[in-house]
């Protein structure tokens, strides 16, 4: 079950000033044509495209982390591990593992060393099936409460090895 994840994020369009505010294109315009309500309109649809703009991107950086513990497979040293080998996360989180050094790669979890009633055919990758790419991506969600170790099945002998709980 391996799959690339790509973020995508609707950002709203502008077409302009509010009503009120235009002027005509054709001719110039001096200061003593603009009426203060034209500027006031003006100052209010330019707060309003900066309110938008930052509602966008923090919808963006939010989306793309939203509830998601990345590991990388491989250091950026090279050095042939999970980065982190050791961690904690809530029940029903994605975790994402990424291909960055060292590849192929795999995660396979432990049937003995996970919790009682997890079938680990269901969370692991199967073993033959690498990430021979930088950037591929494999996600497990893991729902039950518990330690799970698992492993990189071409690595495991050099100590890719690592250890998630889930709380």
């Amino acid at each position: 079950m391996a799959t690339t994840v790509a973020a995508t994020a609707t950002i709203p369009s502008f077409t302009g000033l509010k009503a009120g505010a235009s002027v005509e294109a054709s001719r110039p315009v001096s200061q003593s044509k603009v009426t203060p309500n034209a500027c006031l309109c003006a100052k209010a649809s330019l707060k309003g495209v900066g309110v938008a703009a930052v509602a966008a991107s923090a919808s963006v950086m939010l989306g793309s982390n939203a509830m998601a513990f990345d590991v990388l497979l491989g250091s950026n040293d090279g050095s042939l591990n999970f980065v982190p080998s050791n961690f904690d996360v809530p029940a029903g989180e994605k975790i994402v593992f990424k291909n960055n050094a060292g590849f192929p790669h795999n995660v396979v979890f432990d049937e003995d060393e996970v919790p009682a009633g997890v079938d680990v055919s269901k969370i692991s990758m199967p073993e033959e099936d690498l990430l021979n790419a930088p950037g591929e991506t494999y996600s497990v969600t893991l729902d039950t409460k518990g330690t799970y170790s698992f492993y990189c099945a071409p690595h495991q002998g050099a100590g890719m090895v690592g250890k998630v709980t889930v709380n």
